[in-house]
């Protein structure tokens, strides 16, 4: 396993102190990177983990945070903060601007070799990214099929991946269809996985919290959904020997 360092970083958005997890690859030289954005209920040692993997494989990651250090462990809690955020773009726009100015501030960040990667609400916060015309290399989500706003696809400039689990209620076909059909029309390349059973947050272990029914873990396609994700960074991100 390849030695990496990890520190937090507090940077300002959306009005509160957000307290992200950065991971540095060994070595000195400037490498790719990728942004991490969490799912609704927040940034946990869920995706500190991600963003350490991705560190062994050699990027740098960020893991960004979307409540002020906040975990909900109340779904209500965690609705009450995220439908108003889903409903806004600029605000996820700002959310992900912000993290990105920390991640391109770091010196082994190569600005010109950046994706990012979302589950859920952190999902539509690097779509949105997408939408507002930022250079990456890719992007990829689970559980995270959002809609923008019309034509503004188009500006998207990178292979875009979806994952999402065939039962989940917050992602229904039609949410699927109308989020291929944005994408066809804006003439992005994007490929869509539908993962057989699976429900909402399909990808995250079970945690010490109250869940919303069609929400769980499958461990199996949990582990699939990473690989596919590994796999689009290596197509469109990869490390040098």
């Amino acid at each position: 396993m390849a030695t990496i360092t990890t520190r937090t970083v507090e940077y300002p958005a959306d009005g509160l102190t957000m307290i992200g997890h950065l991971a540095l690859p060994a070595g000195v030289d400037r490498r790719p990177a990728v942004l991490i954005g969490p799912e609704g209920p927040g940034l946990n040692d869920f995706q500190r983990g991600r963003a350490d993997a991705l560190a062994e494989l050699g990027y740098v990651a960020l893991a960004f945070d979307l409540h002020g250090g906040r975990w909900f462990t109340d779904p209500e809690e965690m609705l009450a903060r995220c439908m108003p955020l889903l409903a806004d773009p600029d605000r996820l726009r700002d959310i992900g601007h912000a993290a990105l100015d920390v991640l391109l501030a770091e010196p082994r960040t190569d600005p010109d070799r950046i994706a990012a990667v979302g589950y859920g609400t952190g999902g539509a916060v690097v779509l949105e990214l997408g939408r507002d015309g930022v250079e990456l290399r890719a992007i990829a989500t689970v559980n995270a099929m959002t809609t923008g706003r019309p034509g503004e696809a188009a500006r998207i400039r990178c292979p875009v991946w979806a994952g999402v689990g065939s039962e989940d209620p917050i992602m229904p076909p039609a949410q699927r269809d109308a989020f291929a059909a944005e994408m066809q029309a804006a003439g992005v390349d994007w490929r869509l996985v539908v993962y057989g059973g699976a429900v909402h947050a399909f990808h995250h272990p079970t945690v010490d919290q109250t869940v919303l029914p069609g929400v769980g873990y499958h461990p199996r396609h949990a582990q699939r959904a990473w690989r596919d994700v590994v796999n689009l960074l290596a197509e469109c991100l990869p490390v040098a020997p």
